[in-house]
């Protein structure tokens, strides 16, 4: 049998002979070593949860054009985004250098005789080589397929990354009107206060007073001119964050609507056991499993003998050596074997090493999805006790503005004093104010929940990061 014929039986040979690859194993395989000690429930321990479908498109629930355009300028020239992107078109172009393995690589070789030979040997000609490993027992599939498997981890990191971003931004929108309310309530303080200076004064001047309920109510406004700076300084940092965040130069000027919004009822949450498979950051910790495992067979496959198929054909002359064969061009093909026979365990520790990032990934991948069915249990908990606390300071608030009436009331007709009104005027602002805390809290704990049960903020088709990445 010829070269040309014994090769083309090799080639045969080998594609049928290839194995294929292992899937990697399901997060149902591992789920049990990743998470050893969690049972998970068949509903949320939480209280008052509604059933359904996770929402998808969170951001319009709120109904706020302004805040959807921030998010929108956000996702645009966020510097963290931006990195994240890069992150994936880096990823992508390694997919693509792992896709070259899989074909023969082709070499041509071109020289000129002496000097430009960089010899003597007076030898010119051109040559073309190419040479092709034949994958028998998936050695260069199995690094592909850990490429692939690490490029779609990072477009679900990236994801989550996004709707991060979109959280943090909501957030920081209300927490910025947030400042602005406090900052009027302490202005509004103060000019509650300044009229108790001038009754002070008047009383003062008509002998029903003295001087301390004068100086008391001075002091009095001086405090709350203070708070007002105090929360002047905490608004214009508040509008600085958010606009760091969106991309811009932090110059404190975005336009905050004039009151807080009240949140929808409850979203549906899903059940436990589809958050895992729902949630991007979990299923980057998936794909970096599956990542490790085809690591694992790609250190396996390393210690089996390589088989290559080599072909060339080339035109070459010397003026200065005599060439054995003067037939031009000359054709070759052949075949070569790389068994490995000894390495000082080299090959062997890098399986072990391998074996060991694998369960390392699996570990990782405990410890996220541990965090994420907490992450959407404390959201529940904090919605659920921030709206029974607003019922509470409201009926709060309600009853020390009756009480400062009544005793602003008593020092006008002179049966009070200045130091009564103070105390219930104080007291009003610190119920109003946490009334005004809570209900932020309630906007922070829903966008925390709508992040912690991954169903997207935007009007896109919900699918799974891994499948936009096939797309």
């Amino acid at each position: 049998m010829s070269t040309r014929n014994t090769t083309l039986a090799l080639v045969v040979l080998a594609t049928l002979c290839a194995c294929a690859l292992e899937s990697p194993p399901k997060p149902a395989d591992y789920r049990a070593e990743a998470l050893p000690g969690v049972q998970v429930p068949d509903q949320w321990t939480a209280q008052g949860n509604a059933a359904g479908a996770v929402t998808s498109a969170w951001l319009a629930t709120f109904a706020d054009p302004r805040l959807e355009a921030l998010v929108a300028e956000a996702l645009a020239n966020n510097p963290d985004l931006r990195v994240a992107a890069a992150r994936v078109q880096v990823a992508a172009e390694y997919v693509k250098l792992a896709d070259s393995t899989l074909y023969p690589q082709v070499n041509l070789l071109a020289r000129g005789g002496g000097n430009m030979g960089g010899d003597s040997s007076g030898l010119e000609g051109v040559g073309l080589f190419a040479d092709w490993e034949l994958d028998l027992w998936g050695r260069v599939r199995s690094e592909r397929a850990a490429t692939t498997a690490a490029y779609e981890s990072v477009v679900a990191d990236t994801e989550y990354a996004r709707q991060s971003v979109a959280a943090l931004v909501a957030k920081s929108w209300f927490l910025a009107v947030e400042a602005t309310l406090q900052q009027r309530l302490a202005e509004q303080a103060v000019t509650e206060s300044r009229q108790l200076v001038m009754l002070a004064e008047q009383r003062e001047r008509t002998g029903k007073g003295d001087g301390y309920d004068t100086a008391l109510a001075r002091a009095n406004v001086e405090t709350y001119r203070d708070t007002v700076e105090r929360l002047g300084l905490s608004r214009v940092q508040a509008l600085r964050a958010l606009e760091v965040l969106v991309g811009r130069y932090p110059a404190a000027d975005v336009e905050l609507p004039a009151q807080l919004m009240r949140p929808a009822g409850l979203p549906p949450a899903g059940l436990p056991s589809e958050l895992l498979e729902r949630r991007p950051d979990v299923v980057a910790a998936e794909r970096r499993v599956a990542a490790a495992f085809y690591g694992v067979e790609e250190a396996k496959a390393a210690r089996l003998p390589r088989i290559s198929l080599t072909a060339s054909v080339s035109d070459l002359t010397s003026d200065m050596l005599v060439l054995q064969d003067r037939d031009q061009p000359v054709w070759s093909l052949g075949a070569s074997l790389l068994q490995p026979v000894f390495n000082g365990g080299a090959l062997q520790t890098e399986v072990r090493i391998r074996t060991a990032e694998q369960k390392q990934a699996i570990a990782e991948y405990g410890r996220i999805g541990a965090r994420a069915f907490a992450e959407v249990e404390d959201a529940l908990a904090a919605e659920f006790a921030a709206a029974r606390r607003e019922e509470i300071l409201g009926r709060t608030v309600a009853e020390n503005q009756k009480a400062l009436g009544f005793a602003q009331q008593r020092h006008k007709v002179g049966s009070g004093d200045l130091r009564a009104v103070s105390q219930q005027q104080l007291a009003t602002l610190g119920a109003s104010s946490a009334l005004l805390r809570v209900r932020t809290e309630q906007l922070v704990q829903r966008v925390n929940l709508y992040l912690a049960l991954g169903g997207g903020f935007d009007a896109a088709p919900a699918t799974t990061p891994v499948a936009q990445a096939k797309e």
